[in-house]
């Protein structure tokens, strides 16, 4: 019965119908249960669904739940992200609570240790996590040892939590390895869980080996990031297409000519500044290129933390691009690719909204979710759905629970939940 009430029109009495069983049904499995939750009221929304489902022990929870599609009105969209990013936030407390103790994650066969201070009194709306990269790389252990111990001395932000990693490997690419993306998406979480850090307020920057994860994991990972930077490091290739929504600095001695370093900083100085001037609002950045030094900068390049303190990530930019690295992402903003086996290096991707019209552009692998939300465009409205010239969809996406609950599920990122979603036919 709920099945064929959910696919039915959800406007009206129907709509009203729909919430109604929803509730009698959860009350009724409370009652039996032995529960006293089933006091909601003949007139209650969506939202009083939600927070009965959230008050059913967490083993006890079904995450198909009827109750969870029931759609919500956009105030009941918003106070259901805060309630299930809450629920989640008190999991990962208690799920990594040990790591955070420890200083120590573990991804796969690989374990991220880091040093960490903190700075300054904490702001209303949450800490800034600035994520200091070190330098080395194929060097014995001892070496990247120290430059582990250099980097956790190295800056002084006014206000946040200063980490210094220490990385998993000894390898020459040791910032850009496959798993220090899944590493660094666990760090973010942990700090925000554990440490009232802002999802919004995450700065990457790193010096040398480390400025050169920089250069790879920015364009990969910008909407993690409010703003980053890199001080003395080699792109090696990285492209610098994913960094139109994240404010990106480059930090360079003059005289550092090993592998044409200061040569190519000044060639990806000219390169941000075309891509600035040909797409209005994007690629923001900073370059100095501090003539008669070498590859210590003096500490001249500190003026990066002030500058990347002014940016709060925008988790819902309105234009998109997103290149694919040498690690393959399956998210990027408000997009997502269930099948990362239909992903290939270098594939591109541009999305565009414009006023309720979403149009994409590029490589479109079969079955791509566009994660949705009010703070993107209007859900009250119909949204079209563009690829290329071609019409794909016109409809009202319904808001829900469950699509808030797997957003969050996936990644704790609140900010970044989506509360409808449209997937490519």
């Amino acid at each position: 019965m709920m099945g064929s009430c959910h696919a039915m029109t959800i406007i009206g009495r129907v709509k009203e119908a729909c919430v109604l069983l929803a509730l009698a049904v959860l009350s009724l499995e409370a009652t039996a249960a032995g529960s006293d939750r089933n006091d909601i009221s003949a007139d209650s929304s969506g939202i009083a669904a939600l927070r009965l489902w959230l008050a059913t022990p967490g083993g006890e929870r079904m995450a198909d739940a009827p109750m969870l599609r029931v759609p919500l009105p956009k105030e009941e969209a918003v106070e259901a992200v805060r309630l299930l990013g809450k629920d989640r936030l008190a999991h990962l407390a208690v799920e990594r609570k040990g790591e955070m103790e420890e200083k120590s994650l573990v991804v796969g066969a690989k374990t991220l240790r880091w040093k960490e201070e903190t700075y300054g009194e904490k702001p209303v709306d949450g800490r800034r996590l600035w994520i200091s990269l070190h330098g080395g790389g194929a060097v014995p252990e001892v070496i990247n040892d120290q430059q582990w111990l250099n980097q956790s001395q190295l800056y002084e932000p006014a206000e946040g939590i200063y980490v210094a990693p220490r990385v998993p490997t000894d390898n020459w690419n040791l910032w850009h390895e496959e798993h220090i993306d899944p590493m660094f998406e666990r760090l973010i979480e942990d700090f925000v869980a554990l440490r009232g850090v802002n999802s919004d307020k995450v700065y990457p920057m790193g010096y040398s080996a480390g400025g050169e994860g920089v250069w790879q994991l920015a364009p990969r990972m910008a909407d993690r990031f409010a703003a980053a930077a890199m001080m003395a490091g080699h792109p090696n290739g990285a492209s610098l297409e994913g960094l139109r929504n994240l404010p990106f600095a480059i930090f360079m001695g003059g005289n550092d000519g090993a592998y044409d370093r200061n040569k190519v900083a000044v060639e990806k100085t000219a390169e941000l500044e075309r891509l600035e001037q040909a797409d209005s609002g994007g690629y923001v950045h900073m370059s100095r290129i501090y003539e008669g030094l070498g590859h210590w900068m003096d500490g001249r390049d500190k003026e990066a933390l002030p500058w990347m303190a002014k940016f709060r990530r925008n988790p819902w930019p309105r234009k998109i691009v997103w290149v694919q690295g040498d690690v393959i992402h399956d998210r990027f903003y408000w997009l997502k690719i269930p099948d990362k086996t239909a992903v290939r290096a270098g594939q591109k991707i541009i999305a565009t909204v414009d006023g309720q019209s979403i149009l994409l552009k590029g490589e479109i692998p079969k079955g791509l979710t566009v994660l949705l939300s009010d703070d993107l465009l209007d859900l009250d409205k119909p949204v079209s759905v563009m690829v290329s010239d071609r019409l794909v969809s016109t409809a009202t996406l319904p808001r829900t629970a469950a699509t808030i609950r797997q957003s969050i599920e996936d990644r704790m990122d609140a900010p970044a939940a989506a509360t409808a979603v449209f997937v490519l036919p």
